[in-house]
């Protein structure tokens, strides 16, 4: 299953995209999204990890995307942004997205152990689309404390390799200049980020959510973040490459 992507991957630039769509249309953009642009990206050397509607939040579409280093990323997003692709479709996809500015440059913690690429969803063999639950926790870490939180926190994310649940990544801030200005990135850093995929609402439930919660009071506790962490949990789109997908692990973060 997965020799199929074995040459995609050493993606050290991730940004993670939050957008909020216009009432009533997430479901129109997701059918856009995923119509449109995963292969486009993937075709310019780039990425699409997954993309994802948030629960609890019935206007949120938040997606991942990866470049190999940052020297790649204004020129695949100069070659999507002026290029056909983009031309004929931005209109009607620009007028249903009126904030796409929440973005956070990231880098995985470990350059050896970044986000591991799945196979893309198939259309003949998963008819359903892609399955499982997707989990973000966002850190916001006290600046001059990354290394030490680090620490702290991959010894608490042990606790999250339980049966049902794979990790998908760590990822913390790239501090470096926006090298592409057309698309803003928050500069209101340094985060961390921890990814994983769940299969399913019992799992989440019964016996991650727990988990999750005990180590977030740890980590407040240590006096090394700027306020209380927040946590994502989100439904991938159909097409969305990061999912559960029994067999092949989500991602080999420590």
């Amino acid at each position: 299953m997965m020799e199929s992507v074995q040459h995609l991957k050493d993606y050290q630039v991730v940004e993670f995209r939050r957008y909020v769509t216009a009432g009533g249309e997430l479901a129109h953009f997701v059918k856009y999204f995923d119509a449109y642009f995963p292969e486009a990206f993937e075709q310019l050397g780039a990425m699409v990890f997954g993309q994802f509607t948030e629960r609890g939040r019935p206007n949120r579409f938040t997606w991942l995307r990866g470049f190999h280093d940052i020297n790649a990323r204004p020129i695949v997003n100069a070659a999507f942004y002026y290029g056909p692709l983009w031309k004929e479709h931005r209109i009607k996809v620009n007028a249903i997205l009126p904030d796409s500015d929440n973005v956070m440059l990231l880098r995985p913690l470990h350059p050896e152990h970044g986000i591991s690429v799945l196979p893309a969803v198939d259309p003949v063999t998963e008819e359903r689309g892609a399955q499982g639950i997707v989990v973000a926790q966002i850190f916001a870490v006290k600046k001059g404390s990354e290394e030490d939180f680090a620490k702290q926190a991959e010894a608490a994310f042990d606790a999250y390799r339980i049966e049902g649940v794979h990790p998908a990544g760590v990822l913390v801030s790239l501090d470096v200049p926006n090298n592409f200005p057309q698309l803003p990135i928050r500069t209101d850093g340094p985060f961390l980020v921890w990814l994983g995929v769940v299969r399913d609402e019992a799992t989440l439930d019964r016996r991650l959510a727990p988990i999750l919660a005990s180590a977030e009071r740890s980590l407040v506790t240590g006096g090394l973040l700027r306020g209380a962490p927040e946590r994502v949990v989100m439904d991938p789109t159909p097409r969305s490459r990061l999912r559960w997908l029994a067999g092949a692990g989500a991602g080999v973060s420590p």
